[in-house]
């Protein structure tokens, strides 16, 4: 007799198989990943990419044939509506996986307009254009982030739930305090997500990952950063190194999206990760250990910069943790792969394949 996973996994590839999903953001790093994921479903994938002059598609190239490409900007409407008229046209009711924004922190104060504009307005205008085209969706998930959370507020302490040793946990309920720009954006999305669902119907949800990592990231993001200068370098250069962090490896970041946008309410929010806290300190030491062993590097010098490498004034969040049982609950959504196992992998993706990163990093 099957058990109760298999039939839940067999269930997502029922309600997969051939229906139509729209993914924005689909040649970053956890769009790539879930279109990847969609296309072994065999569901009708379209991708709604940034337009560039030379149309290179850097992580999905290998599914070309396998998917619907639209290029266009998300503060394009017009770019937005003619994406969803083809998507409309595939019949059914398709999956919106709204993830394209830009999503770097640090990079959220020196890009600020490009920033609000590609969250806020790129969010606006998918939801406006769903209203307008009048497309009868499944579920529509806009892509949250933990970043929204920022710091505890002694205001509202109280309100936060913490574990015996202190530790700060987060989930659905848990107070929001961002602190920067992109974090800022991300709420206004999240809000304008529910918005929608309230005025007009629009079956649409809110996920909010918890620090996804894995091969393909940005290796401007602190794991890339570190097993790039370990690939590279002697002495690896970061900034401060004592604040928590949830990391979740994106495979298993990628269920979580699918299960929201299969199973969620709409109008509500859902939050996952791997439920654990690491410092950054202790991830590096982890990352290092990791890569000596597969011997793709030797010892290494830490220089910890927490002055010209910190977030700006005192923005830095100190912890984020995530408690995903409303998720699970709702699913049986856990994370199926080790701290151990996602930096293994994502160190010999960074090890085999230098030329796809060693032109973007900023060390």
């Amino acid at each position: 007799m099957e058990n109760t996973q298999t039939m839940h996994e067999k269930k997502i590839a029922d309600l997969l198989k051939g229906r139509p999903v729209f993914v924005t953001g689909a040649d970053g790093f956890v769009g790539s990943h879930l279109t990847e994921k969609l296309v072994e479903y065999g569901s009708v994938v379209h991708v709604f990419v940034r337009a560039t002059s030379s149309g290179l598609l850097n992580n999905i190239p290998h599914l070309r044939e396998s998917i619907k490409v639209h290029r266009g900007d998300l503060t394009d409407k017009q770019a937005v509506v003619t994406a969803l008229r083809a998507l409309k046209s595939d019949g059914g009711k398709p999956i919106v996986f709204h993830l394209g924004a830009q999503a770097h922190v640090g990079e959220s104060w020196g890009r600020p307009y490009e920033t609000v504009g590609a969250i806020v307005q790129g969010t606006q205008n998918m939801l406006q254009s769903v209203v307008d085209i009048d497309l009868d969706l499944h579920r529509f998930d806009t892509a949250g982030s933990s970043e929204e959370y920022g710091n505890v507020r002694d205001d509202v302490r109280h309100q936060h739930r913490f574990d015996q040793n202190g530790g700060l946990i987060l989930d659905e309920r848990s107070p929001i305090n961002p602190q920067s720009p992109y974090a800022t954006a991300k709420l206004a999305a999240d809000f304008l997500t529910r918005n929608f669902n309230r005025a007009y119907g629009i079956p649409s949800l809110v996920t909010r990952m918890f620090n996804n990592y894995g091969p393909r990231q940005n290796p401007r993001f602190v794991t890339g950063t570190i097993i790039t200068q370990a690939l590279s370098c002697d002495v690896i250069k970061l900034g401060y190194m004592l604040s928590k962090r949830d990391f979740c490896f994106v495979d298993d970041g990628v269920m979580g999206h699918i299960n929201v946008a299969l199973f969620g309410e709409p109008g509500d929010v859902y939050v996952y990760g791997y439920g654990t806290t690491i410092s950054m300190l202790d991830w590096y030491n982890m990352i290092i250990r990791i890569g000596q062993e597969g011997g793709h590097w030797g010892p290494k010098e830490l220089q910890a910069d927490t002055k010209s490498r910190a977030r700006l004034g005192s923005s830095e969040v100190e912890e984020l943790r995530v408690d995903s049982s409303k998720l699970n609950q709702l699913t049986g959504w856990t994370p199926q792969t080790s701290w151990e196992t996602g930096v293994r992998k994502t160190v010999e993706w960074f090890a085999a394949n230098r030329n796809r990163w060693i032109s973007r990093v900023d060390w």
